[in-house]
């Protein structure tokens, strides 16, 4: 059953050919077998879990399931669960319940889906190999010496190790797509508010977008079609009508026109990375459609921009952890200050500090405009130059990362170099577009990703172009030999 895309085991549930219950049961013990040596995951929740898969028995024998009823989820730990511990992977949320669902976790309830647990993260979603965790680094499947990517890198190893048939994720400058990369992975980071960010805690509002980690465009397509649309508690959610991205999947190919940005071969793409994703390109060709060479003249900027917009957001929204309100609290402090500065200084980790200095640096008196307001400036001569190349392309192709997997351990002294693991992503955050990373290829045993980004509100364009790539190809069905 591992082994079964979830469109698969949606067909076999809505057939009767397996139970929720025996389906949960199945997972839950993969779970208990393999997690220890993952640490893909922060909370199990098998009690819910099962009560959650009778329900959803019931549905199915009278007729009012949905495709994702009896479907085994898990959670990134960023999303609020009420009565489950909500952590963000960190100390300073680590005796935290919600009292709350947020909104995409209550819309997957909804439809039936079934609660397996909550994957570990960065804390506070800011890393990018999943080693910032206060439960540790989670280790990729195919490679347990080696990192799966950050912040979403729990829920990408659980898809991958076939713990759970999809998960969710959050993307601020690449969270998704990148660890979907670097684990064999499709992961798409819709448009900016076609995902409520209802109850998920914030890192930096104005790049924060909820997605999916799954095996194929066509799993990514039902848990999209249940998660998007309007939420009146979201005041950045979007009100326009959210199409059928199953059905869409079905309707005929249409001559794509690809551009292929030429800044992204640059001299950090590693040459067998560059190679797997060329090759891609000629599958696109074979397809009919168009490739075409673009340039993005400030994308290069990307990097710089993005951190300084996403710590000064941080900065603002990480000030409510002071020990007074909810979350870790430290003991014996004398006054009111000195509670403040020792619940930051040990419920945060050192990475979240540093990026709140880093935010509260550029958001003062005299620096504002030097940094805060030019990184602002550069973000809109972004998105310029990905709304001139959507004038002459349809969809945009190129690498996800510069490089596959690294070893645990080899960036964390240098944070300019795990910085630039989302030099090819951080764009599409910045210009609020939506992208996917699809699997494309191996170098020396581990997987390649291929970015796909679309112009606003293209996720069927995208989902589209992915599912007919996969229909060629087969790379997205590789599994890691220990959890095959």
């Amino acid at each position: 059953m591992h082994k079964d895309t979830l469109t698969e085991l949606s067909a076999s549930l809505g057939a009767r050919r397996i139970s929720a219950r025996e389906l949960a049961e199945y997972y839950l013990e993969r779970i208990e077998r393999f997690d220890p040596a993952l640490n893909a995951f922060v909370t199990v929740t098998p009690e819910q879990a099962l009560k959650e898969a009778d329900a959803a028995d019931r549905r199915i024998a009278d007729g009012t399931a949905t495709p994702l009823t009896g479907i085994p989820l898990a959670h990134k730990d960023i999303f609020c669960t009420a009565g489950i511990k909500t952590s963000c992977s960190s100390r300073m949320l680590d005796n935290f319940i919600s009292p709350y669902d947020a909104t995409v976790v209550a819309r997957l309830k909804d439809a039936g889906a079934v609660l397996l647990g909550k994957t570990n993260m960065d804390e506070f979603a800011m890393g990018s190999s999943n080693e910032t965790s206060y439960y540790g680094p989670v280790r990729n499947p195919w490679d347990h010496e080696r990192v799966p990517g950050g912040s979403s890198g729990g829920s990408a190893a659980a898809v991958t190790a076939s713990l759970c048939s999809a998960a969710t994720g959050t993307d601020t400058g690449g969270s998704i797509r990148q660890p979907a990369a670097l684990t064999g992975l499709t992961g798409i980071k819709p448009t900016y508010g076609r995902v409520s960010r209802y109850g998920m805690i914030a890192f930096a509002s104005s790049l924060d977008q909820a997605g999916t980690l799954t095996r194929s465009a066509a799993d990514a397509a039902l848990l999209l079609q249940v998660m998007a649309g309007f939420d009146a508690n979201d005041s950045t959610s979007l009100p326009d009508p959210v199409p059928n991205y199953p059905d869409e999947l079905q309707t005929p190919w249409e001559k794509l026109r690809i551009g292929v940005p030429e800044n992204f071969f640059d001299d950090g793409l590693d040459a067998d990375n560059a190679a797997a994703v060329r090759a891609s390109l000629e599958v696109f060709e074979k397809l009919g459609a168009t490739i075409k060479n673009v340039r993005l003249d400030h994308i290069h900027l990307s990097v710089p921009a993005y951190y300084v917009v996403a710590p000064a957001e941080a900065s603002s929204n990480l000030s409510r952890y002071d020990g007074v309100r909810y979350g870790y609290r430290a003991e014996g402090s004398d006054d009111l200050l000195e509670l403040y500065m020792r619940s930051r200084g040990e419920g945060f980790g050192a990475e979240v500090k540093r990026r709140i200095l880093t935010g509260t640096y550029v958001l003062s008196t005299g620096y504002y405009d030097a940094y805060y307001l030019q990184a602002q400036k550069v973000r809109q001569l972004i998105a310029e130059d990905f709304a001139r190349a959507f004038t002459e392309v349809d969809l945009l192709a190129g690498p996800t990362t510069p490089t596959p997997a690294f070893p645990i351990g080899q960036k964390v002294g240098d944070p300019i170099q795990m910085y630039l693991n989302d030099i090819y992503t951080i764009g599409a955050n910045l210009a609020g577009l939506p992208a996917m990373s699809v699997p494309c290829g191996f170098v020396d045993g581990l997987p390649v990703g291929l970015q796909l980004i679309g112009p606003h509100l293209a996720e069927s364009r995208l989902l589209k172009a992915a599912h007919y790539f996969q229909l060629e190809t087969d790379w997205h069905r590789r599994l890691p030999a220990a959890y095959a």
